[in-house]
Order: structure tokens, then sequence, then C-alpha cells
């Protein structure tokens, strides 16, 4: 394959030959077409999560196991940034105490691609016993942490991304998407401007633009 550059003529493709960009190409593709699928599951189901976590009278809590735990992380800044109060509770310190942090009047997100994490579904089943709605995000809408829950946002991908097909890659990709879908509906729910952003982000070059460089 050949480029053509504005300013000469045609080059050879780089990648032509190198199995890692083309793998690194195929893992790009399948992420996109991953977070491209969830477009057309935003509906009622997805409403009826904004609508709870805006009714939310107290924190939403984000839970997660290993990877989707790192991505719950994420999703809990990215809410808390944006307007909504979210803390982040690691699943396996939940059963360990921590699960204390959750009170009457919140809600809990829970994270996990086969749905069936143990310490996930232990921890979803343990604040539902207390009338605590749970919202599942899970690649299996028939799965344990599902049936558990009030609600359930669908993050399946046909495959991961990489070449064996066993690393989260996609699933944690969509996952991430899903949990920025949230927050910006949120924002626009809640009619968050930039200024609102800027009282929860002074500082660093984002805080000085938005602040017009006053501190």
């Amino acid at each position: 394959m050949t480029t053509q550059s504005a300013d000469g003529p045609a080059r050879l493709d780089p990648g032509i030959g190198d199995p890692g960009i083309t793998a690194a190409r195929q893992a790009l593709r399948h992420e996109a077409d991953a977070v491209a699928a969830l477009i057309g599951r935003l509906g009622p189901q997805f409403t009826a999560v904004v609508d709870a976590i805006l009714e939310c009278r107290g924190r939403v809590v984000v839970s997660g196991l290993g990877k989707s735990g790192i991505i719950g992380r994420k999703i809990a800044a990215t809410l808390a940034s944006t307007g909504t109060p979210t803390a982040f509770v690691h699943a396996a310190e939940a059963l360990h105490g921590d699960s204390g942090m959750v009170a009457p009047g919140d809600l809990v997100i829970a994270l996990s691609a086969s749905g069936e994490t143990a310490e996930v579904c232990d921890f979803a089943e343990m604040v539902t016993a207390r009338g605590i709605p749970v919202v599942a995000l899970t690649g299996r809408p028939d799965s344990t942490l599902a049936t558990l829950s009030q609600h359930v946002l669908d993050v399946a991908v046909e495959r991961e991304a990489d070449p064996l097909n066993v690393a989260p890659t996609a699933s944690t990709t969509a996952t991430l998407a899903m949990g920025d879908a949230l927050a910006s509906a949120l924002m626009v729910r809640r009619g968050f401007t930039s200024q609102d952003f800027a009282g929860f982000h002074p500082g660093g070059s984002l805080g000085r633009r938005l602040t017009g460089g006053a501190r």
C-alpha cells in the first residue's frame, strides 16, 4: 500500500510487512467497533439509569475488580468532576468492611464484563439487601450481576482487541465509553457548565484555560 504525500511522490506505507503494526491497527479497529456498537443500545434503559442517578439523594458508588476496577476508578473520577458526587469502592475491599462506605440514599454502579465476578456479585447482593439500587455495566445481561441489579447497561463486545482474544481490551474500552456517555448525558440534564467544571478543576493548564488564568 502506498500513500501520496502533499510534498512529493507516493511512499510505501511503513506498516507493510510489520506484524506489530498490523496487530495494532486491528486492535484499534476492534475497539472502535466495540464503542460504535454501543450507540444503538442507548434507549429507555439508559435514560432510566440517568434518571436514577439524578434522583440519587446520596452518592454514586462505583465498584469493580481487576481491569474493571481500574476502569471504574476512571468513571468515578469523571462523574465526580462533572457534577455527580461519586466515590470508588474496590469490590474485594467492600467484602472486608468497606461496604460500610455505602449508605442509604446512595446508588451503586457495579462493573463486571462477565457479570459473574464473585466479589462484585457479593457486593451487589449486600447493598441490594439494604435497599440500595444497583446499576450493572456488564457484557452479559443474563448474568448473576444483572439479575441482582435494578438497571443493566449492556457493554458486550464481539471480541477482545488483542490477537489472542483474551486480554480485557475492547471490553474495558466499551465500559469506559459507556461511563463517558453517562457523564455526558448527566451534564446536559443538570445544565452543567464550563464554569461549574472550573470550580471542580481549578488546577493545571485546563483550570487556567477555564478560569482565564485567574487563580
